[in-house]
């Protein structure tokens, strides 16, 4: 009895050694997996956003845009915004297509500098695209997500002189969070 106890011992310390020994390649093998996957999909993953900061860090300033008799597209975003990452390839594209002819702005509603901009366009939902005419004069507003075509050819009419102010808002579109980072209280300074 006795010897039948140390041969189930014997047999469990071996299931453990056995156990160990796999688990720790297995372990490897997934990490390994985990991140190879991560470098072949980079662009996958973090192409969107990367693109929407690339467009916020080389935007023309409002300022200069709504000066200098170009007409402008002014895009209020945000790095978080679902819907901005999915737009922003689309409008790459219309940007590379039109920049030499029209101001492209694109403002972060997450960064304070813009607060004025924010609310003097009522900007309540991301993104929001407006088309200034070259007489800085609001043409059209675009709210949500939405068609390339439909913003390639209101962008096209910004050619005419006389042109309805248009509205359009799609239901996929992000609230605007309030940030409070930057607030200021009694208690934060002390």
């Amino acid at each position: 009895m006795i010897l039948d106890i140390e041969i189930l011992v014997v047999q469990s310390d071996t299931r453990e050694q056995i156990l160990k020994t796999n688990f720790k390649p297995i372990i490897v093998l997934i990490i390994s997996i985990f991140i190879i996957t991560l470098v072949l999909f980079r662009n996958f993953f973090f192409n969107s956003t990367y693109l929407l900061k690339s467009l916020g860090e080389l935007s023309v300033d409002p300022e200069i845009a709504f000066k200098n008799n170009k007409p402008t597209f002014l895009e209020f975003y945000a790095e978080w915004c679902e819907v901005c990452k999915e737009m922003a390839p689309q409008v790459s594209a219309i940007k590379d297509n039109y920049e030499k002819d029209i101001n492209f702005v694109f403002l972060n509603v997450d960064n304070q500098k813009w607060g004025n901009y924010i609310q003097k366009f009522a900007v309540n939902g991301i993104p929001q695209v407006n088309l200034f005419d070259k007489n800085a004069n609001l043409l059209s507003t675009f709210i949500g997500k939405q068609d390339e075509l439909k913003i390639r050819e209101s962008i096209n009419n910004l050619k005419k002189e006389e042109e309805p102010y248009e509205k359009i808002v799609n239901a996929q579109f992000s609230t605007i969070q309030e940030n409070k980072n930057n607030e200021v209280n009694p208690r934060s300074h002390g």
